[in-house]
């Protein structure tokens, strides 16, 4: 897949809508905070989500919020990210455009479509990460790849919204509500031990392709850990790190907390 390579400036982009510049505030990690931050903002989800908001654009540094314009929204309906039983409004996501560096130091332009309760907070970090030459390979639409989680692992591309349900339920995953981000995802796979009915385990990797990179020990290009700048910016605005979980890893994702997101799916799901 090619991409294009700029040399720090910013071409205009031909889906631009209405943008939002929805404030979004950063999330207090802890637990009761974080349920009465969301209570505030959900009261609001109905209301504000069809509000027309000011532009919020810097096209000289290559970085910008705004709406879902129609062509994206067809692009996404066909790439199948917005499938037909997604109930998240569109009205409530955002499309981000940053510049981003791979390993070599090559400038990249990105794009991701996020919920904008996070939009402001995630451009935020993507320009630290620019700023501080932080390595991101790759970062276009999973709809490049038909929204196949495997397929767009593989590839390490960074992504956030891929809309779907909690498998076996109509709860709404974080990336189904886009409130969950994974970075460089081929070198920092999910990975989980699964106990069968028959008493028997099995070892999860996803991608599949990412087991020479679980073990942490060991360095590599595009790895994060829990001292690294993209990990320590994701946790600063209220978001959680997979890799610190004790039942299972996800080195490249980071979420919101589920007292947040919760509010979220279950407006959504009485809509």
């Amino acid at each position: 897949m090619a991409f294009e390579v700029l040399k720090h400036s910013e071409n205009s982009v031909s889906d631009i809508s209405a943008v939002s510049a929805e404030s979004s505030a950063a999330v207090d990690s802890r637990t009761a905070a974080a349920e009465s931050s969301a209570a505030a903002d959900v009261s609001a989800v109905s209301a504000d989500s069809r509000v027309n908001l000011a532009e919020k654009i810097d096209e000289t540094e290559g970085f910008s919020i705004r709406e879902i314009s129609d062509d994206l929204f067809d692009r996404m309906r066909a790439g199948n990210t917005y499938k037909k039983e997604c109930i998240v409004p569109r009205e409530d996501l955002r499309y981000l455009v940053v510049l981003h560096k791979d390993k070599e130091g090559n400038t990249h332009r990105g794009e991701m479509v996020v919920h904008k309760r996070i939009a402001e907070d995630v451009l935020e970090i993507f320009k630290k990460l620019y700023d501080a030459d932080y390595p991101i390979e790759r970062m276009t639409l999973p709809d490049n790849y038909m929204a196949d989680d495997e397929t767009v692992m593989r590839d390490n591309n960074s992504s956030c919204f891929n809309f779907r349900f909690i498998s076996h339920t109509k709860k709404i995953s974080k990336h189904g509500l886009g409130m969950a981000v994974d970075i460089n995802p081929l070198y920092n796979p999910y990975h989980k031990t699964v106990k069968n009915a028959d008493g028997t385990t099995e070892e999860v990797t996803e991608p599949a392709t990412g087991k020479d990179y679980l073990d942490r020990t060991r360095d590599f290009d595009y790895k994060i850990n829990k001292n690294d700048l993209c990990c320590k910016l994701f946790i600063e605005k209220g978001f959680e790190w997979g890799g610190d979980w004790s039942d299972r890893k996800d080195y490249q994702h980071f979420e919101l907390p589920t007292a947040i997101t919760e509010k979220y799916a279950e407006a959504y799901t009485k809509e």
